[in-house]
Formats: C-alpha cells, sequence, structure tokens
C-alpha cells in the first residue's frame, strides 16, 4: 500500500438528483485530466480509494436529494476543506421531474398526493424542495467556496457549463471528446400516463419492501421489469389509454413554483454572491 498523499484536493459533487448528474457522471467528468474521478458506483468506497492511492486531486460524484443533509454532514466530519459541486434546477420544474421518475418506477399517487403545499401530508416533505438551507449549509460545513451551477445553464450552453466545472478544478478536457446528447431521454408523458393507469390496475398501491434482503431484491426486480415492458409497450398503445387526467397539472405545478419563488431567488443570489466565479474557455 502507497502512503497516501499529504496534501490533496477533493471535489465532492453532491447534486441535486434530476439535474444532469448521470450526464456528468458517464459523459463529462472520466473526460476531465489531471484528476483522480472516481465514479458514482464506488462512491461508499471513495474514502479509501483515497487513503490508498496518490493523487494531487480528486473528484467524487453522487447526487442527493432528501438524504442531502446528512450525507453532505458525513463529508464535511472528515474532509471540511473540500470542494463542493452542486448543480440546482427551479424548484417546480425540479419536483416535476422527480415525480416522473417516482411513476416511472411504479408509483401510483396522484401529483397532487406527491407534493401538498396546503397541509404538507403529501410524498415529499416541503422541506425537502427548499434548496436556499442546502446552500447555507454548504457555506457553514465546508471552509473552501462551493460551485453553484444551474441545470438551465447547461441546457443553454453546454461548453460554458463546463468551462465553469473544469475552471473550478483547475483541469482541462478536449472538447472533441465529448458527447454533448443526453445520457437517456426522458419517457414521454403518454408512456408514463398509460404505466400509472395499469399499475393503479394491477398492483393498487405503491411498492413495498421487506425486511428480507432477497426478498426485497427479487420483489424490486420483478416491478422494475414490468414497469419497462410496460412503458415499452406504451409507445405504441393509443393514448386514451392513458386517461384524461393529466400527469402533472398545470395549475399545481404554478402554485409550487409560486411557493418557491423566493427560495430559487436565494439561490440565484447566492451563487452570485458567494459561489467560484470563473471565467474562460477551453479548445
Amino acid at each position: 500500500m502507497r502512503k497516501p498523499q499529504k496534501n490533496f484536493d477533493l471535489f465532492c459533487h453532491v447534486g441535486l438528483g434530476k439535474t444532469a448528474s448521470t450526464y456528468l457522471q458517464y459523459k463529462f467528468f472520466p473526460r476531465l485530466k489531471g484528476i483522480r474521478y472516481i465514479q458514482r458506483t464506488r462512491y461508499r468506497w471513495f474514502d479509501k480509494i483515497i487513503s490508498r492511492t496518490n493523487h494531487n486531486k480528486y473528484l467524487v460524484s453522487r447526487e442527493f436529494d432528501r438524504q442531502f443533509e446528512r450525507e453532505v454532514e458525513k463529508i464535511a466530519d472528515k474532509y471540511p476543506e473540500a470542494h463542493i459541486i452542486i448543480v440546482l434546477r427551479r424548484n417546480d420544474s425540479w419536483v416535476a421531474s422527480q415525480y416522473r421518475r417516482y411513476v416511472k418506477n411504479g408509483g401510483l399517487e396522484p401529483f397532487e398526493n406527491f407534493v401538498d403545499l396546503e397541509h404538507d401530508e403529501g410524498l415529499w416533505k416541503q422541506k425537502d424542495i427548499y434548496f436556499y438551507p442546502k446552500l447555507r449549509m454548504v457555506k457553514d460545513l465546508f471552509k473552501p467556496s462551493p460551485l453553484v451551477l444551474f441545470h438551465d445553464d447547461l441546457k443553454k450552453d453546454a461548453f460554458g457549463f463546463f468551462d465553469k466545472l473544469a475552471g473550478y478544478m483547475g483541469v482541462e478536457y478536449d472538447r472533441n471528446r465529448i458527447d454533448v446528447n443526453p445520457s437517456h431521454k426522458s419517457y414521454n408523458e403518454k408512456q408514463l400516463k398509460i404505466l400509472r393507469r395499469f399499475n393503479r390496475s394491477v398492483f393498487g398501491k405503491d411498492f413495498k419492501g421487506s425486511e428480507n434482503k432477497l426478498r426485497h431484491y427479487l420483489r424490486f426486480r420483478t416491478r422494475w421489469l414490468f414497469n419497462h415492458l410496460i412503458l415499452y409497450i406504451a409507445n405504441i398503445l393509443p393514448e386514451h389509454l392513458g386517461g384524461t387526467e393529466p400527469l402533472i397539472p398545470e395549475d399545481h405545478l404554478e402554485k409550487i413554483r409560486e411557493h418557491y419563488a423566493n427560495d430559487w431567488k436565494r439561490c440565484q443570489e447566492f451563487a452570485k454572491a458567494y459561489s467560484f466565479d470563473w471565467v474562460g474557455e477551453y479548445q
């Protein structure tokens, strides 16, 4: 075992989920030069990997959502000098994407029950959708300034977004080696509506795990395979089979946008005031 280097820089991409994290993890981060990238599938062992290797810079990536606070505190306990990277997406757009993933995974509840703005009895609690407290937490726990980026900027100017990431980490990349196409395309509304209606008819309730790990895995994989089969078939089925109920009612989504408008504004202000700022371009 080699003696670990005493001085190194650790960069931690901590999410959020549904902000092109998978794309970054598989199509951009591996292309960076001059940094040891630890893939998300090896995240749980990143501490051991760092202790057994000898690099000047490390990058770890794992998107967190409702477990954000707990996992970020774990990092801060051991690496208060870590440089934190976080990508945000406007609250209403983000929660809509989270709901689509929920339905894709077999969820049955309507969007109104996913986030309840009146009584906070939804599957996701209101506090889970506030981003500004997460940014303040990062600011308080870590010494370096974080890099706060926005999902919309990636869609508008991918290479400008990549340049900021590379500049923050002090590394380089070759633009010619970057595939700007998404890692995977989202399922359309018709597919998701048909899947939700089928699951309501067949299962009648959301997936429940089991304390027995083998039984839990078999149940999960069976349901997962069923969901993806229906999604595939739904692409060629008539749209009326999904029912007349919209997948995500626009009026409820608008209420969510209004509810979190101030939080989003504070996030944008935070990014300007505290986040690392770098201007440059890689060829």
